[in-house]
Order: structure tokens, then C-alpha cells, then sequence
């Protein structure tokens, strides 16, 4: 074997570093290359992922100012909905003004109304001549010193006994009012409603009072009422403020009045 020598070896170190330094360079070389050519590569696709940024933020811009419009659109068309149009109002005659037609004396004198009613009787009624607020559509009933106290009781009586409905028993039950007061003897035969006003005058001494008005009968006093003559009719008494029969009523029957009746004290 072939001894190296000093210088040889020294030579060949030298040569060694000298060839690694040039590998080195040249791996640099390559690695910057290599990233040079990354970058470059890397650039169209960075400019899209910005493109489609700016993209998605136009987009999102417009759809902000369409929704913002349509909000401001919906505003204007609720404001318009809501907005009372007011037209002008001519000037017309007022309701309250008073005819010019002047009034004769006799008819300010006529306080009452005479007309014939379906059944061909007459009847009257008030004349109102203006608004008088503090007028009581339905009067209280008037005590009569003069009728008979027994009949009052009889009101009360059949006031107490009555429904608020009518059970079609009125005659009936303004019978058990006047027998439980005392106003009557015995108990009454007839069975028509109708028929009451007769048997009370003919076999109870009533007698007949002039009213025409069934809000104008006193308290106590038995009232008959035509339907027809086929229908058995109504009664019913006076209260101090309404009728009763088998019910209860602010309000007389609406049917004709064929007349009231009362018994003297």
C-alpha cells in the first residue's frame, strides 16, 4: 500500500471542502429557485382567493342597499297607507235649526195626539216638542187613594210570583195574585185573557176607568189586552214601575187595550 504524505493529504481535504462548498452553493442555488418558482406559482392563485374576496364584498354590499331600499320602500307605502286624507267639508244647514214656519196657537195649545190604532179605536198620545233630557220615557205608576188597597197588594203579589218569560199563564196568575190579596172572593171562571175585564165588572164590582194610556194607569189596576179573535189575549197589572202577569215588564203589551180596570175602596 501506497503511504500518503502529508502534503497529499492536506491536497486532498482541500479538494474535499472545495468540492462540498460547491454543493452547497449549488443546493442553495436550487432551494432558492425552488421557492422563487413557488412564489411565482402562488401568486395567480392568491390574486383570485382576492378577486373573489372583493367580489363577495361587492355582493354583500348590494344586497345590503336592496334591502335597505325595500325597507325604506315598505316605510313609505305603511306611512302612505296610514295617512287620513282629509277633504273639505262645505258648509251645510245645521240639524238644529229651527224652522221659520211660525206655530198657530192651537196647535202649541194641542199637547195630545189622537190617532186610530189597528184595532179601530182611539187612542192618544203626548206631543214632544223638543229634546227634553231629563224626561222619564216610562213614568212611575200613580197610587190612586181612591182604588181599593187590596189591589196593590195584588200587584205586588204578581210581581214577586212572575218570570222573566212569559209561560203563557197570565190570566192564571193574575187570578192567584188577586184571590191572595183579597181582592177577590173566589177564584174567576173564565178562561180567555181577553174575557177577564168582563167577569171582573160583572161579578166583582169593578168598574171600567177612562184611560186609554196603559202607562197611565195607577197601581193595582188589572189591564186587558186584544190579540185577536182567535187568540185568547192578555192581562196583566199595573206595578209602581211596569206590568206583571206570568212575567215581568218595563213595557206594556204592545197588542190594543181594551180597557183598564180598578175596584173602589
Amino acid at each position: 500500500m501506497r503511504p500518503f504524505t502529508l502534503p497529499t493529504l492536506l491536497c486532498c481535504c482541500s479538494l474535499a471542502a472545495s468540492a462540498s462548498a460547491a454543493e452547497v452553493q449549488i443546493f442553495a442555488a436550487n432551494k432558492a429557485a425552488t421557492k422563487t418558482d413557488a412564489i411565482v406559482e402562488a401568486q395567480p392563485f392568491v390574486a383570485s382567493v382576492a378577486a373573489e374576496r372583493v367580489t363577495a364584498a361587492q355582493r354583500v354590499a348590494r344586497s345590503t342597499d336592496r334591502v335597505a331600499a325595500a325597507e325604506r320602500a315598505a316605510a313609505i307605502q305603511s306611512i302612505s297607507r296610514s295617512t287620513t286624507t282629509f277633504a273639505a267639508v262645505t258648509p251645510t244647514a245645521s240639524a238644529s235649526t229651527k224652522s221659520s214656519a211660525p206655530i198657530t196657537p192651537a196647535a202649541a195649545a194641542k199637547k195630545q195626539f189622537t190617532y186610530t190604532d189597528p184595532a179601530g179605536q182611539r187612542s192618544s198620545a203626548e206631543i214632544v216638542r223638543g229634546y227634553l233630557p231629563t224626561q222619564i220615557a216610562s213614568p212611575l205608576a200613580k197610587i190612586d187613594p181612591k182604588i181599593d188597597p187590596k189591589l196593590r197588594r195584588a200587584a205586588t203579589i204578581a210581581e214577586e210570583r212572575a218570570r222573566a218569560s212569559t209561560r203563557r199563564r197570565c190570566w192564571r196568575y193574575v187570578k192567584e195574585a188577586l184571590l191572595a190579596s183579597g181582592a177577590i172572593d173566589s177564584y174567576p171562571k173564565t178562561v180567555n185573557a181577553k174575557e177577564a175585564g168582563d167577569e171582573l165588572v160583572r161579578s166583582y164590582g169593578f168598574k171600567r176607568l177612562p184611560i186609554r194610556d196603559p202607562y197611565a194607569a195607577p197601581v193595582g189596576s188589572v189591564l186587558v189586552y186584544y190579540k185577536g179573535r182567535n187568540r185568547p189575549g192578555h192581562v196583566e197589572l199595573r206595578t209602581k214601575d211596569g206590568f206583571a202577569s206570568d212575567f215581568r215588564s218595563k213595557t206594556p203589551d204592545r197588542h190594543a187595550l181594551l180597557g183598564v180596570y180598578a175596584k173602589r175602596g
